[in-house]
């Protein structure tokens, strides 16, 4: 069992001197992905990791290596019981496939709970 502070093995043809990029620049490029499938994130950094603000319940972080973040089910794909799931990871030399697999969340979390709907012609009084 995988502890939350610990990094998954990461396949060592991810890993390429040639193409090391700061987590924020990981994170960045992930934003621009998911902005290319429709879905609007925000980038937040700090202490050396990144994180993508996707949606309640969905944040991906990066320390430029890895991306990580809740995928709703366990090791198995069995729904988790908890709702939260186990980390679901992909190298940050790939954002095109995590996008994807994020935006695939994103569709399930919306679909549990969409977002509140607000009267645009309100104002308190």
């Amino acid at each position: 069992m995988m502890h939350m502070w610990e990094l998954p093995p990461v396949r060592p043809n991810h890993i390429r001197p040639d193409t090391v990029i700061s987590a924020v620049e990981a994170a960045q490029r992930l934003q621009q992905e998911l902005a290319g499938l429709g879905i609007d994130s925000d980038v937040h950094d700090g202490y050396g990791l990144a994180l993508v603000s996707v949606w309640s319940g969905l944040v991906v972080w990066t320390d430029g290596r890895v991306f990580r973040w809740k995928s709703g089910q366990d090791a198995s794909g069995r729904p988790a019981r908890d709702g939260l799931g186990w980390d679901a990871y992909s190298p940050a030399d790939d954002p095109v496939s995590t996008a994807r697999r994020v935006a695939a969340r994103y569709a399930e979390l919306r679909r549990m709970a969409p977002p509140p709907v607000v009267p645009t012609d309100w104002a308190p009084q």
